[in-house]
């Protein structure tokens, strides 16, 4: 694990980034205090410039979980002066921003990740299995060492009903977990899975209204986190969450409760690669005849006779098609 806070010197402390909101970024350090910072001058500076020579996309310079030097004033307030390498991030297309264009941008949603649980429901809002593969791209993108999937408000339906939408993904290698928040339904599973290992990172991540401030209460009972509801009109989660932070736990290890998430763009997938973010397709992709294959209409494909043969499930191909057309359509060579 990565995530203990690195050692200070006398001049400057070194701290972990345990919420951002508004500009501000607050700094949890070694004793445990928490020191309310922005962004040095000199950083934002030093940051355009490695832009503009690079000409790369913009990125957030600070993040949720990642460890900062600061430098604190007279006022208990600080200033970050240098953020410490990443080792890997969990990031999307920031909103507004077209993929493969000069205006994409990348929004990080946690730095350093051990984990991501992606949450959704069994029902209000309904579950949207395109959205959750998406999800999945970023993870595998992004080389997360742990990738769960929670079903939550399984209390509001049938199991038997939903279980071979998502059993699918249990069959390819996810650690798929039911369980209801509202009711205590395997809350026990899903907690071990979170705090089994003391400085383990999670992030609970899905679109609003799943229940992920609920489950966050239910894990940890004074927190008392807002909970939202569902829209009769739209059946679509309304946000609660209006800004991201890390929750320490007693057993020592941290989840981030961040916004509800609707649009996912994968960041840095080109269409080229996509395949390669399909853990079932993976086996397949070396067997067929054209070393390009897009798996769709090409001959010999190994992938296509793996979806006929029923290897790779064929909700997951078409995930794969949409959005390898999409990234084609999008993408500015």
């Amino acid at each position: 694990m990565t995530n203990n806070i690195p050692s200070s010197t006398s001049e400057q402390l070194v701290g972990r980034v345990v919420r951002t909101q508004s500009g501000f970024f607050f700094v949890e350090l070694e004793d445990e205090q928490i020191i309310r910072c922005q962004i040095s001058g000199k950083l934002k500076l030093e940051a355009d410039k490695a832009i503009h020579k690079s000409k790369a996309p913009r990125t957030d310079i600070v993040a949720l979980n990642d460890f900062v030097t600061i430098e604190i004033h007279e006022d208990g307030t600080g200033t970050i002066v240098d953020v410490k390498p990443r080792q890997r991030v969990l990031s999307r297309v920031a909103p507004g921003a077209t993929v493969g264009t000069s205006q994409e941008e990348q929004q990080i949603i946690l730095a350093n990740t051990d984990q991501v649980v992606f949450v959704l429901a069994a029902k209000h809002p309904t579950p949207n299995p395109r959205a959750l593969d998406r999800l999945l791209v970023i993870a595998e993108k992004a080389e997360i060492p742990s990738i769960v999937i929670c079903i939550n408000k399984i209390d509001l339906v049938n199991l038997e009903d939903i279980k071979p939408t998502f059993d699918i993904y249990a069959q390819i290698g996810y650690t798929v977990i039911y369980l209801s928040a509202e009711r205590g339904n395997n809350m026990d599973i899903l907690r071990k899975q979170l705090l089994h290992q003391a400085g383990i990172v999670s992030a609970l991540v899905g679109p609003s209204g799943v229940g992920k401030s609920s489950i966050l209460n239910a894990l940890k009972s004074d927190l008392g986190l807002e909970v939202g509801e569902v829209s009769q009109a739209t059946t679509k989660g309304k946000h609660t969450t209006r800004f991201s932070q890390l929750i320490k736990f007693p057993e020592g290890s941290y989840i981030a409760d961040t916004p509800g998430i609707r649009a996912v763009a994968p960041w840095d997938v080109e269409p080229e690669e996509l395949d390669g973010y399909f853990r079932e397709m993976r086996p397949f992709v070396s067997l067929c005849k054209f070393a390009d294959c897009s798996h769709r209409h090409e001959p010999n494909c190994a992938v296509v006779e793996a979806v006929e043969a029923g290897k790779i499930p064929a909700s997951r191909y078409d995930s794969y098609v949409r959005l390898r057309e999409e990234l084609e359509e999008q993408f500015i060579n």
